[in-house]
């Protein structure tokens, strides 16, 4: 592989300056959700009775794989689900009423029920946290009823477990493979702008890379780990099966239609691609198939200027050498 006109560094130096939260900004808006989680812990320490057990820093931002264009934070919320009712719209009201006696002095529109979750939005920083329910009866993992933002049905899972899940990968290939995520994460996201109907979850970005991670691909190269995924999912078409013994055996995991069929590495009955298409499937598998081609084709160029072109289809035109 030529690497004269762009090289690993190259594409390392363009997440650095494009695609990755800021260091200060990940750094202040861990703070923010420090600081709503230590004064709702407050507020439990003073009300033992209190509903909410626990509050937890999830998604992009708590697994290190945030892109630049973050606006908002996802908080896990476990609510004692004895005394929480089962009703969506009433479980969210009944968690917005306990925050607004946890932060007295918030307006009333700075806590806001949504479709399936809770906005709180912080006036001083402009920035919004959504407070995911989960339905908790005590279990030591962690494990509870997740509200899913799917589609709004209650669903297994362990915040704890998936951010170990992660950080195992992480450790693996240090920075890399949090790198590797937000590269492709931005691939995706242009594709969505681009293509109308072409969706491409985040987390099932995330559980194909650590697929290849535990298959031995390396992520120390960044032209040739994105080639990996792209070549991976051409070649499966994906429709492979993934599924992981971190938490359970394989062996669990039932019989499975639907085309795609990517397991929650928790939850052995949550294939997290359920609600993927035939037809959203082959879309993710063409634009797969045009950015290998792309990154082959700028990895044989013989001048910068073509070698720019070819990643730009890749990463669109914000990338420049």
């Amino acid at each position: 592989m030529s690497r004269d006109h762009v090289s690993h560094k190259d594409i390392a130096d363009f997440a650095q300056n494009k695609v990755n939260l800021p260091a200060d900004k990940a750094k202040e808006y861990r703070a923010q959700a420090r600081r709503l989680r230590e004064k709702v812990e407050s507020y439990l320490n003073e009300h033992p009775d209190f509903s909410l057990k626990k509050m937890m820093l999830s998604g992009s931002l708590a697994k290190g794989t945030a892109l630049r264009t973050l606006n908002d934070i996802d908080v896990a919320c476990y609510v004692s689900g004895a005394d929480a009712p089962s009703d969506i719209p009433k479980l969210l009201e009944y968690i917005a009423e306990r925050l607004r006696k946890a932060f007295p002095n918030f307006s009333p529109d700075q806590v806001k029920p949504q479709t399936y979750s809770i906005t709180v939005s912080f006036k001083g920083s402009g920035l919004d946290v959504d407070i995911v329910p989960i339905l908790y009866y005590g279990d030591d993992n962690w494990y509870g009823n997740l509200v899913s933002q799917d589609d709004g049905s209650f669903l297994k899972t362990s915040i704890p477990l998936h951010l170990d899940f992660i950080k195992k990968r992480k450790q693996k290939h240090d920075q890399n493979f949090a790198q590797v995520v937000r590269l492709v994460k931005y691939w995706a996201r242009k594709e969505k702008r681009e293509k109308d109907g072409f969706r491409f979850k985040s987390f099932m970005i995330e559980l194909i890379l650590a697929k290849l991670s535990d298959n031995g691909v390396s992520f120390f190269d960044y032209p040739e780990a994105l080639q990996s995924f792209f070549t991976y999912i051409a070649t499966t078409a994906m429709r492979e099966l993934i599924v992981f013994s971190d938490y359970y055996s394989p062996d669990k995991v039932g019989s499975i239609t639907t085309p795609v069929k990517i397991i929650d590495p928790v939850n052995e009955e949550n294939n997290v691609s359920d609600l993927y298409t035939n037809a959203q499937a082959d879309m993710i598998v063409d634009a797969a198939l045009d950015a290998g081609d792309a990154i082959d084709s700028a990895l044989a160029a013989t001048s910068k200027q073509e070698t720019v072109y070819y990643w730009q289809k890749v990463f669109g035109p914000s990338f420049q050498v």
